[in-house]
């Protein structure tokens, strides 16, 4: 369960008296999610999410406020901050950085449909569109450095089968870096448990902690990753079309990013399994 801070009624009433969403009425943890703690938050005005940052550090976290705020008032589904009174997005919990964002009606799907395919690719598309607007940046923290270096010190604890195919598919992507390629603001996480869905339409984007600059097609490739997967760790046709065809029915690929598209998926695969690894041999 990711409540991994523990918040009393009372350091909530205390939170919300910077509020003005009405008196507090109930607190319930979130079970999805690992990196922070989530919870359900109920008051006099309505539902709400509220957040405890467990890794990000208090100047950090303005950057994905300002930046859903953004997304959200641009026509992008997402749960925008809730503002305190003095107009801060951001509070302190427990002495860690917290904050209350919409609540959106909706759930994630294991299985997707074609059609949920479709229509979230088109709210990626959305997305990287609205963010073209978006002043501030923020450079990729988990990319080619990064699993360049992470790789160096997982080596020595892989099968040399394992070890070999790490090896080798960092320098096919160091020899083919999609720098060249149209960027900007990315979600970098759209797995399947961060969309969640009404039916076949999307409710929302959540989970943007990850967000940051990069290439358009790297980010279509992380969520086809998830998205088309089938129960045997192969890409369903199918699904991969109809998140491509629903995302480029807003924003067309360029030739080079379609010439790109396998390698991105690689380079998908590696920014994940490489933190997967991490999470295994050095669990934090």
């Amino acid at each position: 369960m990711s409540v991994y801070t523990s918040v009393s009624d009372d350091e909530m009433r205390q939170l919300l008296t910077r509020y003005n969403l009405g008196e507090f009425q109930s607190l319930q943890g979130i079970a999805q999610g690992v990196t922070n703690s989530n919870y359900f938050l109920h008051t006099q005005s309505g539902s709400y999410v509220l957040t405890v940052f467990e890794t990000l550090k208090a100047h950090e976290v303005p950057f994905f406020m300002e930046l859903t705020r953004h997304l959200s008032a641009n026509g992008v589904a997402c749960p925008a901050p809730i503002a305190q009174r003095n107009g801060a997005l951001t509070a302190t919990l427990a002495n860690k950085p917290a904050c209350i964002v919409e609540k959106l009606n909706g759930s994630d799907v294991a299985y997707p449909t074609a059609a949920q395919c479709h229509n979230t690719g088109i709210m990626l598309a959305k997305m990287h569109q609205a963010g073209a607007s978006f002043p501030q940046t923020m450079p990729n923290p988990r990319h080619a450095k990064w699993w360049t270096d992470s790789a160096a010190q997982l080596i020595p604890h892989l099968e040399p089968q394992d070890a070999q195919l790490l090896q080798d598919e960092i320098a096919h992507l160091a020899q083919h870096p999609d720098t060249h390629l149209p960027s900007g603001i990315i979600h970098a996480d759209l797995f399947k448990d961060n969309v969640l869905l009404n039916g076949d339409q999307v409710a929302g984007f959540i989970d943007f902690y990850y967000a940051c600059n990069g290439s358009f097609v790297y980010d279509i490739a992380i969520a086809i990753n998830d998205w088309a997967r089938t129960a045997n760790n192969h890409i369903d046709p199918t699904l991969q079309h109809a998140f491509l065809n629903g995302y480029q029915s807003i924003r067309r690929l360029t030739p080079a990013e379609q010439d790109y598209l396998p390698t991105a998926y690689r380079a998908g695969c590696i920014r994940f399994w490489v933190s997967r690894l991490l999470d295994y041999h050095f669990p934090a």
